[in-house]
């Protein structure tokens, strides 16, 4: 379930099934970390929730959640990318 130190950025899908859409697995996935691992630091100035940066307790590494699919109902799919502290620094004010 957590982060592997190879991983860079994970990417949600959904899965349509007859009428119905479903999160795919990495969808859950990344649902389960927001929710039980990774530390919510900061949301994005311009975009607010549409854009927000975690942090991971273990190897603290920032990771940015964000909606590539937005013009999707409901936003989308969400994916998770890991962010250089430099990244972090100039997006979101990190210090």
């Amino acid at each position: 379930m957590k982060l592997q130190p190879n991983e860079t950025e994970l990417v949600g899908n959904w899965i349509a099934e007859g009428k119905t859409v479903r999160a795919d697995a990495v969808c859950e996935r990344i649902e389960l970390l927001i929710k039980n691992h990774l530390r919510q630091i900061a949301f994005s100035p311009e975009s607010g929730a549409w854009e927000t940066l975690f942090q991971d307790p273990d190897d603290c590494r920032y990771w940015e959640r964000t909606y590539p699919q937005g013009e999707m109902h409901g936003g989308g799919p969400a994916a998770i990318k890991c962010l250089s502290l430099d990244q972090a620094k100039a997006k979101y004010g990190v210090s």
